[in-house]
């Protein structure tokens, strides 16, 4: 007796912006699983921000006399507080993509009929998302530092909040191309991230710094995320020039004071740079 095998013929979907969008959609619902189950998570990326914010704030603040030209220490830290927020959020949100490769699952992604690119791009935003979201929390608090609730700046901060969680995800993600393991990925972002914090001007003015510092600051990308949330809510606050000037200096290049709109676009430029290093370097090593 001869058993007849059948072959079915497999169809493979074609590829095409629909199908990478789709990737893309999965790739991000999934982060949003993982943050909405994970409650430690949550409650641990809220601690450090509001001791920075309440005790931090405070601590120094307290050096000024409590305020300085009618701005309290808080207030200005507040936009500072925010960026380090999503700086830790969104850089281990690009380099928990290790612990997909080592339990399997970033090799499943990689293999399926669609770019590498999608499935970057959906745990980039993912990351953003995730980090825009912790953040509500620290916007609702606006108020106990002295932050006004002005409708149209809090939707520019989240906005500018979702771009540096995206930008700082991609970061991530081009830390973790070459890492294998969880253990070597921990250090590495804690020696990146560090620097990256400390040199953006989130816990001091970018006004009165000797050279050496100001080159560092302005070499960092993280500056051109935090100065335009920093700028957003200065210009809801009523202070005078010279206050303005202290607290909130901008970024200035040879004396030309960079606008707060090619800040932003410097920020998307090396958003998308990151993001296209990422992909070149999981291309080389999966």
């Amino acid at each position: 007796m001869t058993t007849t095998l059948r072959t079915e013929a497999v169809r493979v979907p074609e590829s095409g912006l629909t199908t990478e969008a789709r990737a893309a959609a999965v790739v991000w619902e999934r982060e949003m699983i993982r943050f909405v189950k994970d409650r430690a998570r949550i409650l641990s990326s809220l601690a450090q921000p509001l001791l920075f914010l309440f005790v931090l704030g405070s601590g120094l603040g307290s050096l000024l006399g409590g305020t300085a030209g009618g701005v309290r220490f808080e207030t200005f830290l507040f936009p500072g507080v925010m960026a380090i927020s999503v700086l830790f959020t969104a850089a281990f949100a690009g380099i928990s993509i290790v612990w997909d490769r080592e339990f399997g699952f970033l090799r499943e992604m990689l293999v399926a009929p669609v770019s590498t690119a999608s499935i970057l791009v959906g745990k980039a935003l993912g990351g953003a998302t995730v980090a825009t979201l912790q953040c509500l929390v620290l916007l609702a608090l606006a108020g106990l530092v002295g932050v006004p609730y002005d409708p149209l700046m809090l939707l520019t901060m989240i906005g500018l909040i979702f771009l540096m969680g995206f930008m700082i995800t991609a970061l991530g993600l081009v830390l973790a191309a070459r890492v294998r393991q969880v253990q070597s990925a921990m250090p590495l972002v804690q020696l990146v991230i560090t620097p990256l914090m400390f040199l953006s001007g989130a816990l001091f003015p970018l006004s009165g710094l000797p050279t050496w510092l100001t080159v560092l600051t302005h070499i960092n990308p993280m500056t051109y995320a935090v100065e335009p949330l920093r700028s957003v809510v200065f210009d809801h606050l009523d202070v005078d020039a010279a206050t303005r000037a202290r607290f909130d200096p901008g970024i200035v290049w040879g004396g030309w004071t960079v606008p707060v709109g090619v800040q932003v676009l410097l920020t998307v430029a090396f958003a998308l740079a990151l993001l296209g290093l990422a992909v070149v370097r999981f291309r080389r090593t999966e």
